[in-house]
Order: C-alpha cells, then sequence, then structure tokens
C-alpha cells in the first residue's frame, strides 16, 4: 500500500469517526429535548386519559346462551354517561338448533370422520353407537369420550355451546345417519 492510500485511508477513518460521532450527539439530544416536551404534559390530562378510555373502550359483550343478560354499561352502550339506561335489557343469544350446530362445530370432525368420529350420514359408522342409545351418545357428547373407536371431546370442543344445542345437535346427526 503506498503511502498517499494510507493517508487517505487514515483521512477517511476520521472522517467517518466524526460523523458516527456526531449521530450519537444527535440522538441523545432528541432524546433528553424529547423527554420534556408536550406529550408529558397532554399524557397526564384527565380529559384526554378520558378520551383515550372511550375510544378503546368495548364495542359490545357476548351473551352466551343460557346465561342471564347483563346491561352494557352506558357508555359502552353509547350513550352519555348521565343518560338514563335503556328502558329494555339486551337479548339473550338465541339457542342454535341442531343443523345449525352441527354447522358450525360437528362438521369438522363428523364431516370427514378426523379422529374415529362416524361421518355424518354413514349408517354403517352409526349402528354401533345407536346400539349403545341416544341417553349415552347425549353424555358423550356432553361430557366427552375416548374409547377405542376414538376420542370426542367435551362438546365437541365447544364449549360455549349449551347441553341442549349439544344434544340437539346428536339428534339431527342421529336422525340423518339411520
Amino acid at each position: 500500500m503506498s503511502n498517499h492510500d494510507q493517508n487517505f485511508f487514515n483521512l477517511f477513518m476520521v472522517v467517518i469517526g466524526a460523523l458516527v460521532g456526531i449521530t450519537a450527539v444527535l440522538i441523545v439530544t432528541a432524546r433528553v429535548v424529547g423527554g420534556g416536551t408536550q406529550l408529558a404534559w397532554v399524557q397526564a390530562d384527565p380529559e384526554y386519559a378520558a378520551a383515550v378510555d372511550k375510544r378503546i373502550a368495548p364495542v359490545g359483550r357476548v351473551s352466551i346462551a343460557g346465561e342471564e343478560a347483563v346491561a352494557e354499561p352506558a357508555a359502552v352502550a353509547g350513550q352519555a354517561a348521565d343518560a338514563a339506561p335503556a328502558a329494555e335489557a339486551p337479548a339473550v343469544a338465541k339457542a342454535l338448533d341442531g343443523e345449525q350446530v352441527y354447522n358450525a362445530a360437528c362438521v369438522a370432525c363428523h364431516g370427514s370422520g378426523v379422529a374415529g368420529a362416524p361421518k355424518f350420514g354413514d349408517a354403517g359408522a352409526w349402528k354401533a353407537r345407536l346400539a349403545a342409545g341416544t341417553d349415552t351418545l347425549h353424555k358423550h357428547a356432553v361430557e366427552g369420550f375416548q374409547g377405542a373407536g376414538g376420542f370426542m371431546p367435551p362438546k365437541g370442543g365447544r364449549t360455549d355451546l349449551s347441553d341442549a344445542e349439544v344434544k340437539s345437535a346428536v339428534d339431527f346427526m342421529v336422525s340423518k345417519s339411520r
């Protein structure tokens, strides 16, 4: 390496070092100045906090069939905090019929025979299970079952369903599989 190249390399490294130093000073200065700006004052303002709480409040509540409906807070329902509550309570979710439950939950396994589940409409696959009786089918569907023929999680893994909805789905599948 020639003397001219060595001088260029040394000067280049000094310039790069100076630029890195200036960048570090600017970053530290920006953090110091930014920490004491208006943002801290705005976030401490009670009106600002109330506006944020209103924007991030849930827009609804999940109602599960079989549970008693609970009135939503006035702020969540979109009413002014001092307004009178609504005269009517929110309706409880309507119970699903057997076909609706089958299409929403059961078809995942009973549509293709996953984990030993008898396929929908396959009379041969349902024959042994039907021999055990409808009460046994209902019990296994609600409480779950694990045996040599397969595995059935409680309520088909949909614990949000009521016992009556699960039983109606079993009755629907049995009626189409005889």
